[in-house]
């Protein structure tokens, strides 16, 4: 019964709930995120190289098609999470530290 017990008081507990509201808070920043790259950016990225779709960029290899347009896409948007997310955590870190 202890292990049901302790199971018991950790998923009711803060943990598992902050758990849950950063994954869900997480997500919807990702798609925030993806329409920012999507929708802004990479439009104007394709206007600097003269009209092409960035996303569309590719070449074959054979019978594969190597999408190295999507692939850069997808690393600017980790890369802007990434960076955002530093933000937020050294700005958690700096209250921290006045409380």
């Amino acid at each position: 019964m202890g292990l049901i017990k302790e199971f018991k008081e950790f998923a009711v507990g803060g943990n598992v709930m902050d758990l849950a509201v950063g994954l869900l808070i997480g997500a919807a920043f990702g798609k925030i995120v993806t329409s920012l790259v999507d929708d802004i950016i990479m439009p104007i990225v394709g206007i600097i190289l003269q009209g092409k779709d960035f996303s569309k960029l590719s070449y074959k290899v054979g019978e594969a098609e190597v999408k190295y347009g999507n692939f850069i896409q997808v690393s600017i948007n980790f890369i802007i999470i990434g960076l955002v997310l530093l933000m937020v955590v050294k700005a958690l870190n700096k209250m921290k530290k006045k409380a």
